[in-house]
């Protein structure tokens, strides 16, 4: 299965489990993303999620020879990014959350890392550009000139640095940020799930609107660059292992 999940206490974790793609997400992870976390969200037993990918590689995003991961209906993009929660989901993340992957870490509440995590946003050098949250949610979480430089300059953050800008909640050696997640998932099981789903909701009610506003941005930008010729060369690039030759338009 390529995405698996288990209950410890009332935690769930899921775990993207295909290393051979380096955790890349196709529609069959992000139907089993969703499944998980639907169980999540109308489970009253489970009060805390963690989401995470292998001991080596959280995720490198969409996989591109499916050219579509796809959406559900309660959960959008890889069946987690437009999901409506109210429940708090933890990423752990060991190894490179890149593109889309990173875009996953950043829908959750909090992110534990070790410190082999990276994180990056390289879509512009493919010729697309982040259409899962990032364009917004990158400068919610992230100084905005930092933001920026991991958005059009390719700049790659470590666990170290991600934790000093804010990015990041704890680090961990290496193999620990699962453990560590799943520790910081049972403290926040210690209070009232109640009081912290009612303290989620008032604090994403707040976010509506600019996640509005980030999403019809990020939908004017895709209408631009799925009609660019970059974009064609970028793809095909890509399959040719070779480096693109841009046209600018």
């Amino acid at each position: 299965m390529t995405v698996q999940h288990a209950i410890h206490g009332r935690v769930l974790v899921v775990t993207i489990n295909r290393p051979e793609k380096r955790n890349a997400i196709n529609a069959e992870v992000t139907a089993g993303i969703d499944s998980a976390l639907n169980e999540l969200d109308d489970n009253p037993e489970l009060w805390v999620g963690v989401i995470t990918g292998t001991p080596t590689m959280f995720s490198a995003g969409t996989d591109i020879s499916s050219r579509d991961a796809g959406r559900t209906e309660r959960g959008g993009e890889y069946g987690l990014i437009r999901r409506e929660r109210k429940k708090p989901l933890i990423a752990a993340v060991e190894g490179n959350a890149l593109g889309g992957g990173f875009e996953v870490a950043l829908a959750c509440d909090l992110i534990v890392a070790s410190t082999t995590a990276r994180f990056g946003l390289p879509e512009v050098q493919r010729g697309v550009i982040a259409t899962s949250g990032a364009l917004f949610r990158a400068m919610r979480a992230l100084p905005i000139n930092v933001a920026r430089q991991m958005l059009i300059a390719g700049l790659i953050l470590d666990a170290e640095r991600g934790f000093e800008l804010g990015l990041v909640a704890e680090v961990t050696p290496p193999e620990q940020a699962l453990p560590a997640a799943i520790a910081m998932a049972e403290k926040i099981c210690q209070a009232s799930p109640y009081s912290i789903q009612q303290t989620l909701i008032a604090i994403n009610s707040q976010l509506k609107d600019d996640d509005a506003a980030g999403w019809e941005a990020t939908q004017i930008a895709i209408e631009a660059i799925v009609q660019s010729e970059d974009m064609k060369e970028g793809h095909a690039a890509f399959f040719e292992k070779r480096d693109p030759l841009w046209k600018g338009r």
